[in-house]
């Protein structure tokens, strides 16, 4: 599959990167690090990023504006997004060939070639995969890339403390910081937080609830954001602000938007992507977000996950 990428690369005169809605480090890492490489690379190509902006994300990549006949003749790759209703500018449809790069399980196989490696720590993982497959086939890495990758890397993998980080991660970080990037400056900027979130925080670790003894929430409405002066994207960084909760399994964070609710499930142990997957969403077996639009969704959700803690207390 590596091959047909990296052939499909090479014949593309141009190229139109996607990721996946409400991005994260890696889906912008792999995003933007696919395109520093293949720039690197093959600089004759034209290259664009395109998504919507987060105002928190940007120092690591700015998106590109772009007109839909761009797309007209153009290869379309999409990094790290599971599900086709989450890719983030639904004009990738318009390329000539689409391509899916992503570590999630692969239950909505879009795209005319799919590489989809679940055992992977990130997709950012797995581009770096692809440079290393195609570097004696022309691929070039460069500091600009490597930036991106690390940045993916320790954001899926919570700095190197989550259960799926490898060997293998631990030696790709080390290779990609032999490029020369600062990898203080990266840890700084994603990993820094705002006097108003601290005391959002706060509030958080005082009126969380635990259901069962092994299910933690807490819902976090339009008035309470207003009072801490915060919004739907700052706020949803503190999802795993109470984790370390003796007995806590799976916990979710229900954070209101102008139009909808978000979802962000994380898990010990019990599988939350299938619940994800029921409520307009996606992701990880112990990672994954979705949309809700009413108290009562909020309450469904609540439901499924007490069932698969009480189900995963009880094997």
């Amino acid at each position: 599959m590596k091959e047909e990428i990296l052939n499909q690369i090479k014949r593309s005169e141009r190229i139109i990167i996607h990721r996946h809605v409400r991005p994260d480090p890696d889906a912008l890492g792999s995003q933007g690090g696919l395109a520093a490489i293949i720039k690197a690379s093959f600089p004759e190509k034209e290259v664009f990023l395109v998504g919507e902006e987060d105002e928190n994300l940007t120092f690591l990549n700015t998106m590109d504006s772009i007109e839909d006949d761009i797309y007209s003749g153009a290869l379309v790759i999409i990094c790290d997004t599971a599900n086709s209703p989450r890719i983030s500018d639904s004009r990738y449809s318009l390329g000539d060939t689409v391509i899916k790069i992503d570590h999630h399980p692969n239950e909505d196989p879009y795209g005319d070639l799919v590489w989809v490696d679940t055992t992977a720590s990130s997709t950012s993982e797995m581009i770096m995969d692809f440079y290393l497959f195609g570097a004696e086939k022309g691929l070039k890495l460069n500091a600009q890339a490597a930036r991106l990758l690390y940045s993916g890397i320790i954001g899926d993998t919570g700095r190197f403390l989550f259960s799926n980080t490898t060997e293998k991660t631990h030696r790709y970080a080390a290779l990609l910081l032999k490029t020369g990037f600062s990898p203080s400056e990266i840890h700084e900027n994603l990993y820094k937080i705002s006097e108003k979130l601290v005391r959002l925080n706060g509030y958080v670790l005082q009126h969380f609830v635990i259901l069962d003894e092994c299910v933690g929430y807490i819902h976090l409405t339009e008035d309470t954001l207003k009072t801490f002066n915060t919004n739907a994207s700052e706020a949803s960084l503190l999802v795993n602000s109470f984790s370390h909760v003796e007995g806590l399994l799976a916990w979710v964070f229900f954070v209101d938007e102008p139009d909808q609710i978000r979802v962000r499930l994380r898990s010990k142990g019990p599988v939350v992507n299938k619940i994800a997957a029921k409520f307009n969403g996606g992701g990880h077996p112990r990672a994954s977000g979705a949309t809700v639009y009413t108290k009562e969704d909020t309450e469904a959700v609540l439901l499924e996950l007490r069932k698969a803690c009480i189900e995963y207390k009880t094997k």
